[in-house]
């Protein structure tokens, strides 16, 4: 018998501002490093690099690469773990992805973001914890950032 892992994290929130201008948030390394991480290196294409660097805690660096993009409308990317899980997800390859798909909705644009490619044991249930936590708290700042972006 297989174990086929954890689910995936599934994360939405509505934001009430243009398509174009979220899906910037998600694809220009500046708007980047204003709600997810303090720097980014971003190009937007299949195969392109998607690097997040982090000062912490703890430091880390996810240097990916974009796995799907459609413009304004999804972006998909390899993830690095920041420690102390690099071992565990990030070697030989990384083993997990991120995957955002924006949709308009009557409130606004639904972001959506996916992590999946988890194991099953309990150091996996403890990694997607984190990043489940971790991600939650980075979309409520995405919505924050944006609307002190489109407002002041």
């Amino acid at each position: 018998m297989v174990d086929e892992g954890l689910d995936a994290i599934l994360i939405q929130v509505t934001i009430p501002l243009p398509l174009p201008m979220i899906f910037a948030a998600f694809t220009d390394g500046p708007k980047l490093a204003g709600w997810l991480c303090d720097a980014a290196t971003v190009s937007a294409e299949v195969g392109g690099e998607y690097r997040l660097r982090f000062h912490g805690p703890p430091p880390f660096e996810s240097a990916g690469v974009v796995t799907r993009f459609t413009p304004e409308l999804e972006i998909g990317f390899a993830w690095h773990a920041p420690p102390p899980f690099v071992a565990l997800m990030n070697e030989p390859t990384p083993r997990t992805e991120v995957y955002v798909r924006l949709q308009e909705s009557p409130e606004g644009i639904d972001v959506t973001l996916e992590h999946s490619g988890w194991g099953a044991d309990a150091a996996w249930e403890e990694a997607r914890s984190w990043h489940f936590h971790f991600w939650d708290e980075r979309l409520t700042r995405l919505k924050g950032y944006l609307i002190r972006e489109a407002y002041g």
